[in-house]
């Protein structure tokens, strides 16, 4: 179960989390998890740069030891790099000794101050012991690209209908989410262009 936006009552009870940046500027925050991945997170690399927009990718440690090429091409295409963990851990249902762990091996390659707990499931002591060396990143708006009950159309309507101003929104570079998200993906960054807004990374 999820929501499209985030509601204002999750964001005031774990207000130590980034939901969104600042609504006073022109900036929109597009960010892309679960990568790199050899083929999909070049063809989001392309889309991007087809639009001069930045982005934010949080990446799994063993994904970037798995594709090194393709985590040097985000860095140097200046999109920001985020820590998602090694292994893709839920820290909900992980002993906090291996959630660190994990955090701290995926450390190691992405040597960001950014991070993003996979699922979105981290706990209050985790949060608490992460947060001194990270700011953590959640979102405001969840494109729903994973979701295989959606259409491709209702996963570009999730984003452009909830996104505004300093908001972050949720992709993913992966094989499950590929069809949809390279599909709303072009869409959405026209959507911004036209809008007069301008893509950053975090």
């Amino acid at each position: 179960m999820y929501v499209s936006k985030t509601p204002a009552v999750v964001k005031a009870l774990y207000s130590s989390l980034v939901w969104n940046m600042p609504r006073n500027t022109n900036h929109v925050y597009l960010t892309f998890d679960d990568g790199p991945h050899p083929q999909i997170t070049q063809e989001v690399l392309t889309h991007l740069d087809s639009f001069n927009a930045k982005a934010s990718f949080f990446c799994i440690g063993k994904n970037i030891v798995a594709n090194p090429g393709i985590f040097e091409n985000l860095k140097s295409a200046g999109h920001s790099i985020g820590n998602h963990t090694y292994e893709h851990e839920n820290g909900w249902k992980t002993a906090n000794e291996i959630y660190f762990d994990s955090v701290n091996k995926c450390q190691q390659y992405t040597n960001t101050d950014l991070f993003r707990p996979p699922y979105g499931k981290i706990t209050r002591y985790q949060s608490k012991q992460l947060i001194p060396n990270y700011k953590i990143i959640m979102w405001d708006v969840l494109s729903g690209d994973f979701d295989l009950s959606i259409t491709q159309e209702k996963c570009f309507d999730n984003v452009i209908k909830n996104i505004q101003p300093g908001s972050i929104v949720v992709f993913h570079d992966s094989e499950k989410a590929a069809e949809k998200m390279l599909y709303a993906l072009p869409k959405v960054l026209d959507f911004i262009r036209e809008k007069g807004w301008m893509c950053k990374g975090l």
